[in-house]
């Protein structure tokens, strides 16, 4: 029954991040490129419309097209990772926060985020570029090129880059800003949420034929569930931000996208935003304020997929631990 309960445990989980990270990665290249797509008339709000465009995108470029960059995105939350390990070893930063907190731990902690996030920058600029960088006009990508433009990216060589692009040191606040904001609002959902789901489930008392079943359920899936929300209420809250972060870093890298109200064809990516207070100023005289939330219908695809694979691993397992009890 242990045994049960573990491998149960870890094929959820596993679940769970096949989804997050592969399954779901159409979906972000998709959102990426019509963030980043300022000619776009076709905002995308609607998981409809971007359905039909993945379709378009996959019948003439091929499934490739879609999952484009996935390797560099793991790259990058192994960098993250990383380096948020690294800074707390060896300064006072705490990296987990104790029962006990107060003011100057969560100060630091936050401080210790927001570092990350920096140092890493490059580095997603890298993959940024990765994923939404067109499958007609590039050539194949090495494993590591994320990591040798992102590191070029600092030293001021290696892929040539137009006048237009932005120096590292304007991309720092808006990228350390959404990183931490993420971190802030994902946290307080999730905490939320697993209050709500285990104060449910103390009231509700299961029968002795579904104790097993119903306390592997209880052990795993209010996490994921938590999880779950708090990166969607993250994600939906933080998408205009988001929308602005990408435009800036991608701006002088001469980054041609799929052309995204056809699905075929390509686009050169030729901005002229000064910062962050530029790029939302011409975002909202240009495009109106719904033009912060071009792609939008990506993220409902994502999540809505994330939903039936939780729901679909939820209950195969039942129904496998019923039987075997």
């Amino acid at each position: 029954s242990e045994q049960l309960n573990r491998f149960a445990g870890f094929g959820i989980g596993l679940a769970s991040l096949f989804t997050e990270n592969v399954l779901a990665h159409p979906c972000i290249v998709l959102r990426r490129q019509c963030q980043v797509n300022y000619h776009a008339r076709n905002y995308h709000l609607t998981p409809f419309t971007i359905v039909n465009i993945m379709y378009s995108i996959n019948k003439t470029q091929g499934p490739r097209a879609l999952w484009k960059g996935m390797g560099s995105t793991f790259i990058v939350q192994g960098i993250t990772l990383g380096t948020e390990g690294i800074i707390s070893e060896f300064t006072p930063l705490p990296r987990e926060l104790s029962h006990k907190w107060n003011l100057k731990q969560i100060g630091g902690h936050l401080l210790l985020k927001g570092l990350t996030h920096v140092i890493a920058m490059p580095f997603y600029s890298a993959s940024l570029i990765e994923t939404v960088q067109s499958e007609i006009i590039r050539d194949n990508p090495g494993i590591l090129d994320c990591v040798k433009e992102g590191i070029g990216r600092v030293v001021g060589m290696g892929v040539p880059h137009s006048k237009r692009l932005l120096p590292l040191m304007v991309l720092t606040f808006p990228t350390a800003l959404h990183g931490v904001l993420h971190y802030i609002i994902s946290s307080i959902i999730q905490k939320l949420v697993l209050f709500v789901l285990k104060r449910d489930n103390s009231h509700n008392l299961p029968t002795e034929s579904s104790t097993s079943v119903q306390s592997m359920l209880d052990a795993y899936f209010p996490e994921l569930i938590a999880s779950f929300a708090a990166s969607l209420c993250a994600d939906v809250m933080l998408y205009p931000l988001e929308t602005v972060l990408h435009r800036l870093h991608i701006q002088g890298t001469r980054t041609i996208i799929d052309n995204t109200d056809l699905g075929y064809e390509v686009l050169p990516i030729n901005t002229q935003y000064e910062g962050m207070r530029d790029c939302i100023n011409t975002i909202k005289r240009e495009e109106g304020m719904l033009g912060f939330y071009k792609g939008f219908g990506a993220v409902i695809v994502q999540y809505t997929l994330h939903v039936a694979v939780l729901q679909l691993t939820k209950i195969i397992y039942s129904t496998l631990l019923q039987n075997v009890s």
